[in-house]
């Protein structure tokens, strides 16, 4: 069976948020808002930021929809931005981006992979050719582009943080 471009996004994203997911499966609240003192941000952070931005991008910009975010109060819960994700916040804004709640993170979390992934399987291949979408700030792209380019390729930069992270703490790396 040959794969299409649209099924190995599918199953990259699905992958993709299975690292993130083992990432950071057995990290604590401590873990998650701990900063290196080299500088960076936090795990938690990191993640946030990521998981944000596909909601945003998967629910709002391409499917006209609330984020699973409003949607679920999760900006409430967390006492977090309401329609932020992190993009360019200062560095005190972004070291008050934590996690106290561990538990109902991973329920917003698994959430947004969930949407993302019915909304793949429901969508047309056509689309991603067809479809302009514009994500602030970097402009109009063609829905391939948002969400191969920005979910997809970022999602694996903050995999790499959250495991830089993991590191300095003492955590260990993925292992897979």
């Amino acid at each position: 069976m040959s794969k299409t471009p649209h099924s190995i996004l599918r199953s990259s994203l699905k992958s993709m948020h299975a690292l993130l997911d083992k990432a950071v499966e057995d990290m604590t609240a401590d873990h998650f808002n701990f900063r290196p003192q080299e500088g960076g941000v936090s795990a938690f952070f990191s993640l946030w930021h990521y998981v944000r931005t596909e909601d945003n991008i998967i629910n709002f910009v391409s499917q006209g929809k609330p984020t699973v975010w409003l949607e679920g109060g999760y900006n409430d819960t967390f006492a977090l931005p309401r329609n932020s994700q992190g993009t360019g916040m200062t560095e005190a804004e972004a070291n008050a981006v934590q996690i106290h709640d561990v538990a109902k993170w991973h329920e917003y979390q698994e959430r947004v992979w969930a949407a993302t992934d019915a909304y793949l399987a429901a969508m047309s291949p056509a689309e991603f050719d067809e479809r302009t979408v514009t994500i602030k700030p970097l402009g109009p792209m063609s829905l391939w582009d948002g969400i191969y380019g920005v979910c997809l390729s970022h999602g694996y930069r903050h995999v790499g943080e959250i495991e830089y992270v993991r590191g300095v703490q003492g955590l260990g790396g993925l292992t897979i």
